[in-house]
């Protein structure tokens, strides 16, 4: 175990560093958010009924979740890149943990999970959003709970970049797969206002039950069981995601 992580430390400083030279990726990635932020607040804002809440209240929490689920992105390009150019190859050809490589990767999008928080909050901030009815204590659980989710979501998209044969298939796999659940759901819309067969889908999304977790978490509403639900949905999803592409990348390293 201590060779795992530390080999793992060794994939994420590499990661890590490869961010810094290609700052274009993380604005690539920023940029989008605030475009969703500011078209839904000063245009469509107006026209969709929170009641008591803010629109852009009401927007922010399910912004950041869609953030850092699409930020697993990163992850499905960067692996099927290493892989095209032969990188993966070459870490076969070393005495490292084949884990570590993924979790190395997946750890990095942890690391960018947080600058992106920190942006889009302040973006918020900026188009009127504040914390209602909250502690420090459970917004920081609700970033700790935002942080598991994605976390969860980079190793599923690691998955689909495990199989994909290009960055760009990656990249469209993961939007078509991810995109749909993010808008039937409550991150953008009350629930209630959705077609029938649409809400029952939406009541049991992932992202519908973690946008609730977090609006409670930061804005004191009604949180009923979002909150262990959205725990528990992010420990799930990574129990089944985790094994599987570990199970891939090996049988992809050992081609």
């Amino acid at each position: 175990m201590p060779d795992v992580l530390a080999d793992a430390q060794v994939i994420l400083k590499r990661n890590l560093i490869g961010f810094l030279r290609q700052p274009e990726i993380l604005i690539g990635y920023t940029v989008q958010p605030i475009m969703f932020v500011l078209l839904f607040v000063y245009v469509f804002g107006g026209a969709i009924n929170t009641g008591s809440l803010d629109y852009v209240d009401f927007l922010i929490p399910g912004i950041l979740v869609q953030t850092i689920c699409f930020g697993g992105a990163l992850t499905a390009v960067g692996l099927t890149e290493d892989l095209n150019k032969g990188l993966i190859d070459r870490f076969r050809s070393l005495p490292m943990a084949r884990s570590a490589v993924l979790a190395g990767r997946t750890l990095a999008d942890v690391v960018v999970n947080c600058f992106e928080i920190a942006i889009m909050l302040i973006v918020g901030v900026i188009v009127g959003f504040s914390f209602h009815d909250t502690t420090l204590v459970r917004v920081i659980l609700g970033i700790v709970l935002l942080l598991l989710f994605g976390f969860a979501f980079s190793w599923i998209f690691a998955l689909i970049g495990l199989y994909a044969s290009s960055s760009e298939s990656a990249q469209q796999f993961g939007f078509i797969a991810v995109f749909p659940l993010t808008f039937i759901s409550s991150a953008f819309v009350p629930v209630a206002s959705m077609p029938s067969v649409l809400r029952a889908i939406a009541d049991v999304n992932p992202f519908t039950i973690t946008v609730d977790a977090i609006r409670a978490l930061f804005l004191g509403t009604p949180a009923h069981n979002a909150v262990w639900g959205a725990a528990a949905w992010g420990l799930g999803l990574l129990f089944a995601a985790v094994p599987l592409a570990v199970l891939r990348y090996r049988r992809v390293s050992a081609r």
